[in-house]
C-alpha cells in the first residue's frame, strides 16, 4: 500500500517535517529527508493499527472491508 508524503524543511528548526495529506494527523519529522520519509512510514503503520474497542460502547459496532486496488 502506498501513501504520498508532504515533506518540508523547517529553516527554524533545522530539520525535516513529513505528514500524509489521506491520513489526517499522521506526521512525523526527521534531521534529514531521509529521516524524515522514515518516520512517517512508521507513523503511517501506526495509524493504521487496529486499537482496542472500548467494551462500554452503547453503540454498534461493524466491520468493514475496504479493497485498495
Amino acid at each position: 500500500m502506498k501513501f504520498r508524503v508532504i515533506v518540508e524543511y523547517d529553516p527554524e528548526t533545522q530539520s525535516y517535517s513529513a505528514h500524509c495529506p489521506e491520513l489526517p494527523g499522521c506526521c512525523s519529522c526527521g534531521a534529514t529527508e531521509e529521516e524524515a520519509i522514515v518516520n512517517a512510514g512508521e507513523a503511517i503503520k501506526l495509524y493504521l493499527e487496529p486499537s482496542e474497542i472500548s467494551k462500554e460502547c452503547k453503540g454498534k459496532v461493524c466491520e468493514v472491508e475496504v479493497s485498495l486496488d
